[in-house]
């Protein structure tokens, strides 16, 4: 309702301004006084205008507060200071619109967004740095449904990458380290030892150990990385042993990753796999149209002789481009190489796409992706299902055939890639692709929702069992490597971060059965979680604690949710049911009473609060514009700030006054019913006693 009456505001003053000066002001910046009592809105359009108008900022203020006619829900325009134009709306009005809960339809684009998020690398156990990719995919998700939008959630596999070799070649080489196979014994061995590690001991768990290993095993001698190199290949190739055994792998360790983010109540709709872009031709129908479109150059000489190479994202193009000449044939199994070279760029400013052996990186991979995702490539993905989660919503995974009755992936409006920040050039490139190939609106529509990474506290770091240098203690953060193996498992994070919070449950609510105990204690350790992954912004590096994080202090998620279990334990005490009061709070009190309790200095303070209560859209909205979830999860603990001030300060159920008591109750559960919303905004809900 806050936005809806701030739309109404700049119609009407855009009218104002086009018949009185003729002017067509396409931005009107829309303040807030620095004090509620000053009103809910300000306006410095006086001072951008004053050059065009050639008077005064205050004079022009007075000719708009004198000629704006009544807006509906406003009660005045007040001049101030120097030109500032404070608005002030009609409280009663707005209190009565807000206990109702009306909420005016909002504008949705057409078309489904794709938010692709968690992608994480099927090789070994999923980290806390994976924890804040999927929680702010997750969360954003949740603000775009909010609005009204329809999503695909997408998690892309990189089942045929590096590090899925890497985990390969670490159960050829180095499975207890001297092992060796008859080449008849290698795929049944590794099926059933991933069967028999699938629970405890965990296999996500032991290709996480195995990873470093083989990382090591690297750093002994460089020739290993030959059988890096060798395994990719054959990965890449498909229909032989080593990509069955890679196959096994990472569709293990998949699993164990949708069970981590169930955990979380993170669900995912598809989950595309590499392997199926390069065995369905993805890449091949692409290549085609990059080389056709010029995007794409084959060097014949230098340091990436033999490559597909594009122009990197940001650099300048030479002023002149010369003809190239045929020095020979190209690639197998590629056509005339040089007939798609318009141009020559210099090595500094390749990329490669193509290697020399081959094999695609994985940004030529993702530009075929990403021309799926946009309905380009005249091609598109077999399907199963592949994982259930508990509510009945199916997952379903890319194949090479699949089933026929399936929903309709890809062809989408708009996209929203949750991915590091480390990944910007690799995002760029793609979007330059595209840019390239002639389909710049579907390039202005991809974002590369960019963030920073997770880093652990010292402290933290020395909870989880980790020997720490005296140069380790003295920092304030301690960044993790899934290659040296040092690092948070998201399970064990988890698990900790219950453990934590049981002890605090099992000492306040003995009372309780133990599931009781259990589930609270879940819902607190979650809500800590994400909550502390979305209140910093992302370009801030995260340094994890546990002791901030489950802090029922200050700004965190079990702050908020006892805010909410505050407001509930009014209406339990008082004999009222929450919500049934909330749908009722407007025929409860009436308009004179909102008009007469939210005046004067004490209705100031607790009109702060239903002005606060009623920016639930408003702030969702500027969420989403700026990719920003840390917006949400400081108005939700100003909100629950507020409201905790609200409750010290007024003692509901001993108010003698009827007509009060039922405004305070009304106050307290429009709170309640808006923090419940903006924390299911960022996939926390709240437990009955804490």
């Amino acid at each position: 309702m806050y936005r809806h009456l701030e739309r109404r505001l700049v119609e009407h003053l855009r009218g104002f301004l086009h018949r009185t000066y003729g002017l067509g002001i396409a931005n009107i910046v829309v303040e807030q006084p620095p004090r509620i009592e000053f009103g809910e809105y300000a306006l410095p359009i006086a001072f951008e205008l004053a050059r065009k108008l050639r008077k005064a900022p205050r004079k022009i203020a007075e000719e708009i507060v004198a000629g704006v006619a009544a807006i509906p829900g406003f009660e005045k325009l007040e001049v101030a200071g120097g030109g500032y134009i404070n608005v002030r709306v009609s409280r009663a009005e707005l209190a009565k619109a807000i206990a109702t809960d009306q909420s005016p339809a909002a504008e949705v684009p057409p078309g489904k967004v794709l938010v692709e998020h968690s992608s994480i690398n099927p090789n070994k156990a999923a980290h806390i740095g994976h924890l804040r990719n999927a929680i702010l995919g997750d969360t954003f998700v949740r603000l775009l449904r909010f609005a009204g939008t329809e999503v695909d959630v997408q998690n892309y596999i990189d089942n045929t990458g590096v590090q899925v070799a890497d985990v390969v070649v670490g159960f050829l080489r180095c499975v207890n380290y001297k092992r060796s196979f008859a080449s008849a014994e290698k795929l049944p061995y590794i099926k059933s030892f991933i069967e028999q590690h699938i629970a405890q001991p965990r296999f996500d768990y032991y290709c996480w150990d195995l990873y470093a290993r083989v990382s090591q095993w690297y750093e002994e001698d460089k020739a290993n990385l030959q059988a890096r190199a060798a395994t990719l290949h054959s990965i890449e190739e498909g229909n032989n042993e080593t990509a069955a055994i890679a196959d096994l792998i990472s569709v293990a360790v998949l699993n164990r990753h949708l069970e981590t983010m169930d955990r979380l109540d993170i669900e995912y709709d598809f989950l595309p796999r590499e392997s199926e872009i390069l065995h369905l031709h993805f890449w091949d129908a692409a290549f085609s149209k990059l080389k056709e479109a010029g995007v794409l150059n084959y060097e014949t000489e230098g340091k990436n002789k033999g490559c597909w190479v594009m122009r990197r994202a940001g650099t300048a193009k030479p002023l002149t481009t010369g003809d190239t000449e045929d020095t020979g044939s190209a690639e197998e199994g590629y056509d005339d190489p040089v007939s798609f070279s318009p141009e020559r760029i210099s090595e500094e400013d390749q990329k490669v796409i193509v290697r020399s052996n081959g094999t695609v990186g994985y940004v030529g991979k993702d530009i075929a992706y990403h021309m799926w995702k946009f309905g380009l490539l005249g091609r598109d993905f077999g399907y199963r299902k592949f994982y259930r989660y508990p509510n009945a919503h199916d997952c379903w995974i890319s194949t090479t055939d699949g089933e026929k009755d399936h929903p309709h992936f890809g062809d989408v409006a708009e996209i929203y890639n949750v991915i590091d920040a480390r990944q910007s050039e690799a995002q760029n490139t793609v979007i330059e692709a595209l840019r390239g190939l002639g389909h710049g609106e579907a390039a202005d529509r991809y974002t590369h929702f960019s963030y920073e990474m997770v880093a652990l506290t010292p402290r933290c770091a020395a909870e989880l069992g980790y020997n720490l240098s005296e140069e380790d203690k003295a920092r304030s953060w301690i960044e993790v490597s899934g290659r040296k193996g040092f690092g948070v498992k998201a399970d064990d994070l988890l698990d900790a971060l219950i453990t934590s919070a049981r002890k605090e449950v099992d000492a306040r609510h003995p009372e309780l059965s133990e599931p009781e105990r259990a589930g609270i204690a879940t819902q607190i350790a979650i809500g800590a979680l994400r909550y502390f992954m979305l209140k910093f912004t992302k370009p801030s590096v995260i340094a994890f604690d546990f002791k901030d994080a489950l802090s029922f202090e200050g700004d965190t998620g079990p702050y908020a949710q006892y805010a909410v279990v505050r407001a509930s334990n009014i209406f339990r005490k008082g004999g009222f049911d929450p919500d049934a009061f909330c749908r009722d709070a407007a025929r409860q009190v009436s308009t004179e009473d909102f008009a007469k309790y939210l005046t004067g200095e004490s209705g100031h303070d607790i009109w702060e609060l239903w002005l606060a209560a009623a920016k639930t859209s408003y702030i969702v909205s500027q969420s989403i514009a700026t990719t920003e979830p840390a917006y949400l999860a400081k108005h939700t603990f100003q909100l629950a700030q507020l409201f905790n001030t609200f409750y010290h300060r007024y003692p509901i159920l001993s108010e003698a006054d009827e007509g009060r008591k039922k405004f305070l109750l009304a106050t307290a559960a429009v709170v309640r019913r808006e923090l419940i919303r903006v924390l299911a905004a960022m996939g926390i809900s709240v437990p009955p006693v804490m």
